[in-house]
This record gives structure tokens, sequence and C-alpha cells, in this order.
């Protein structure tokens, strides 16, 4: 894995915003879509706003889920909520909702795995205190599940249910580009890099990763 380390959380968004700009210019030049999964969290909220003013062929971008919480429209606890605050309107287009209100959550998984291009151009990961990284989270059964690429969590964490992107579909994207802040993410960005199993996030495998951190995550590493 590559790693860049800024100064801060402000410059580790623009690096990661101006890192998917690139990606979307690239890959609408290569096969004329472009096709991106984001992840919940605070971290991507200004790098999705900066993002949304710069030059890559939206009319042609998709940008699909990484995670959602099972959560009513419009509740604060949805990723979705927050990625529409952060992207103006003419950017909502784009954006391929998890169907989390669905009252058959594995047929509603099943069916934003259909829509699903294979590969992803670019997955977008975060990386919480504990180590899990998109829903991915310790201790769920999700973690075992190889045969699907969007699956739902057996339990809930932190109060809800998730619909995920699995290990699979991690593995098959053209790249996955992390984007890690702040201090409390120190040990777990260091079992990253190690690729510990002993977190979510150290399972995850694909040959294109890189990872922006600003100093305060990356501690020593910086």
């Amino acid at each position: 894995m590559e790693v860049e380390v800024l100064a801060d959380a402000e410059s580790a968004a623009e690096r990661a915003a101006e890192l998917i700009a690139a990606a979307g210019v690239e890959a609408g030049s290569e096969h004329g879509s472009f096709s991106a999964a984001v992840s919940g969290g605070r971290s991507p909220w200004r790098m999705l706003a900066l993002l949304a003013g710069m030059d890559l062929p939206w009319e042609a971008t998709h940008i699909f889920q990484v995670d959602e919480r099972v959560a009513e429209p419009g509740s604060d606890e949805r990723n979705l909520t927050h990625l529409m605050l952060a992207l103006p309107l003419e950017r909502h287009a784009a954006i391929r909702p998890m169907p989390v209100t669905s009252t058959d959550l594995a047929a509603a998984a099943a069916t934003y795995e259909a829509g699903l291009p294979d590969p992803l151009d670019l997955v977008h990961l975060g990386l919480g205190p504990d180590g899990h990284t998109a829903s991915l989270v310790p201790g769920d059964e999700v973690l075992e599940v190889s045969d699907r690429r969007v699956a739902i969590t057996f339990g809930p964490y932190q109060g809800h249910r998730r619909m995920t992107l699995t290990y699979p579909a991690l593995a098959t994207a053209r790249r996955i580009l992390w984007l890690v802040t702040g201090d409390d993410k120190q040990e777990a960005m260091k079992k990253l890099l190690d690729s510990d199993p002993s977190i979510p996030a150290g399972r995850v495998k694909n040959d294109e990763m890189l990872l922006i951190a600003d100093r305060a995550a990356a501690g020593e590493v910086s």
C-alpha cells in the first residue's frame, strides 16, 4: 500500500478529492463512464464538497455507497443524508443510494449488487478507531461473506444493522483510496499498514491501494 501523509485533515481531503477527480477523468477517457463508491462517516464530507467543484465527467459519473445504516429516509444516521448535503443539488443525479428501507433487506442487497459495475473504478474507504472499514465491523458474520459483493450485517453495530460492500467487491475494484484522519486512528492505521487480520480493515486485499492520512492519524508513520 502506498501512503501519503498531509499536514492536516483539510489538506488530506483536498488531496483525496483531486485523486478521485483524476480517476474520473481517466475512467471517462478509457471507457466513457466513472463508477466510484464512497464510504460514510464524517471524514469524507469535506472531500466530497471539494470534489463537487472539480472537473470530472459528472454526466457519466455514478456514485455508489460503500455502506449504509438501516434507518429512515432523511435520518441524520443515514450516510445518504450527509452525502446529499455534501454534494450540491446538481450533483445528486449521480448518486446511487443503497435501498435500506426495503422490507426484504437481503433481496435489496442483491438488487443493489446487480446494479454495481464489475469492477468499480474506485472505492473510497475510511477507518474506524476499532479497525472497521465500510460496515465490515468487528465480530460480525458479514466478515465471512465470500459469495456476494453486497450484504447485510447479521447484527446491529452502534445501534443499526448495515448494508455494505463485502471483501469480494473491494478486491475487484480497480483501485482503493483510503482517507484516514484524526489521532484516534493511529493504532488502527498501524494495523492496517501491517495487513493485520485482527481488524476488519487489515483483511482488505487489492493490488492498487493508496492511503491518504493527516499527520494526526499517521503518528510515527509521518
